[in-house]
């Protein structure tokens, strides 16, 4: 059992000393892995999320009076007063909510509201 336990560590030891002397990987190699990883996260996570939050700004600054909407919230009314921060939404007849621009999730199209 000795024997073989000093045969492994040797076979360790001398892969360790080619190892050793193997020629060592330039910078360059050695930094491709990471800049690869950071390449894939920005087109797989980074751009696609901020091209979403950029379409929303725009959604929200585009807001109008009149316009048919369905909050984050699941929310349909039809926007009856546009403020700086607010939006006052009709949800029913003579019923009005009043929520902030940004919990807008969506414009709908003219017609929707009456249609469902």
């Amino acid at each position: 059992m000795f024997k073989i336990v000093t045969a492994l560590m040797a076979m360790m030891f001398a892969g360790n000393v080619f190892a050793a002397s193997a020629q060592q990987p330039s910078l360059l190699s050695g930094l491709f892995l990471p800049i690869m990883l950071i390449v894939v996260f920005y087109f797989l996570l980074i751009r696609p999320q901020s091209k979403r939050a950029k379409e929303h700004r725009e959604l929200v600054a585009s807001l109008g009076k009149g316009d048919e909407v369905v909050t984050n919230g699941g929310i349909l009314g039809t926007i009856i007063d546009v403020k700086e921060q607010f939006v006052v939404l009709e949800i029913a007849d003579n019923m009005q909510i009043k929520m902030q621009r940004a919990s807008v999730g969506a414009v709908l199209p003219k017609g929707t509201i009456k249609s469902i």
